[in-house]
């Protein structure tokens, strides 16, 4: 079998003492088990830099969308609308969830190389008052747009609103002031950049807000409240929990802890991220998002004008060589998209270019 590394922005390339972690077998109701799924939750307010009682930290089983849907069928009323700033796949998964769940909803959509508006969405919540929550995507990972969302969720916390954040791909990877930004639901995945494995979400939730939210869940298994209530007793899951992958996971949180914390993560991403769009860029790739608005998570590239390639063909080559890379999710440009989280590093994105190049040097001979 061929051994190589995630250049993807999740699931990714973890450490052999995370994986390590899911040799052992935990009983859901052990009170170990339990413990651990309270120090989890601990440290995840911690990561987010709120605390007890303002905060509250809930996981769900299940992916990223998973507990996007969970916050947004949850907290949504029937007598509530929502505004959702799109300029991506995720973006707007959001409204494919509100329009399967029946939440009224209202779509802000930009460019996918562009960032939504704090003063256009300032002006939306004046002129419709029916707008109560606020939904957008930080690290949209669909062209590796960073989208502003501070000055986003001060605008809705001025207005009054409530602000849900899809973290997925930078909570754990950038300094993300939850509490100081006015963030009422910030959502995370356990194989981002904690750089634990697939299994499970989590939601850091303002308190009041989710205590607004019961009985308000339109889905039995994905209830927030309910989840939380039960969690917030004794660290019990309602229903079965991936127990192997919340080992894993308590692993790659003191391995994150061990690395320096967030700002030490962010740098090492942030290094991976220049060393591989300037080393593209002697070779004739371009990025597809402007340097104002790229983030350090994954990004899109344009194949060079002057080139014809097979993205199959390219991916192999480059798999056989003991990396993965993602196809393009842009839909008006032909592009490919490079990854710079989990257990990657500087090294990783020199060899990937130095693969790149050789790969060129192949097709022209």
């Amino acid at each position: 079998m061929i051994q190589y590394k995630l250049l993807t922005p999740g699931p990714l390339t973890t450490t052999d003492t995370v994986k390590r972690e899911m040799m052992v077998d935990h009983c859901t109701w052990d009170d170990d088990y339990k413990q651990i799924t309270q120090w989890i939750r601990k440290k995840l307010l911690e990561l987010a830099g709120v605390k007890e009682p303002e905060y509250t930290a809930v996981l769900m089983q299940g992916s990223g969308t998973f507990g996007v849907e969970s916050v947004l069928t949850s907290t949504i009323g029937d007598g509530d609308h929502l505004l959702i700033a799109a300029n991506g796949s995720y973006g707007l998964r959001m409204r494919e969830i509100a329009d399967h769940a029946g939440i009224s909803c209202t779509v802000y959509e930009t460019a996918y190389d562009e960032i939504p508006d704090a003063v256009v969405i300032q002006k939306m919540l004046e002129d419709n008052p029916q707008i109560t929550h606020v939904a957008m995507v930080h690290s949209e990972t669909t062209s590796g747009v960073l989208n502003d969302i501070e000055a986003v969720s001060r605008v809705v916390k001025a207005a009054g609103r409530i602000m849900i954040v899809d973290a997925m791909s930078s909570f754990g990877g950038m300094e993300i002031p939850v509490g100081e930004w006015g963030i009422d639901f910030i959502v995370s995945s356990a194989n981002k950049c904690i750089q634990g494995v697939p299994g499970f979400s989590f939601i850091i939730c303002r308190r009041d807000a989710l205590e607004a939210a019961k009985g308000v869940a339109r889905s039995l298994s994905l209830d927030l409240y309910d989840q939380w209530k039960c969690m917030e007793a004794d660290g019990k899951w309602r229903y079965t929990s991936p127990t192997h992958v919340v080992l894993a996971f308590a692993q790659a949180i003191r391995e994150l802890e061990a690395e320096g914390g967030i700002a030490a993560r962010h740098a090492r991403y942030a290094e991976n991220n220049r060393i591989l769009i300037e080393g593209l860029k002697q070779l004739g790739f371009r990025p597809y998002v402007g340097p104002e608005h790229q983030g350090p998570i994954i990004t899109t590239f344009f194949y060079p004008e002057d080139k014809c390639c097979s993205f199959q063909e390219m991916y192999s080559y480059i798999k056989e060589r003991g990396y993965a890379i993602y196809p393009g999710k842009v839909t008006d440009a032909e592009t490919f998209r490079v990854g710079n989280i989990g257990e990657i590093y500087p090294e990783d994105m020199e060899k990937l270019c130095a693969i790149l190049a050789d790969y060129w040097k192949e097709k022209e001979n």
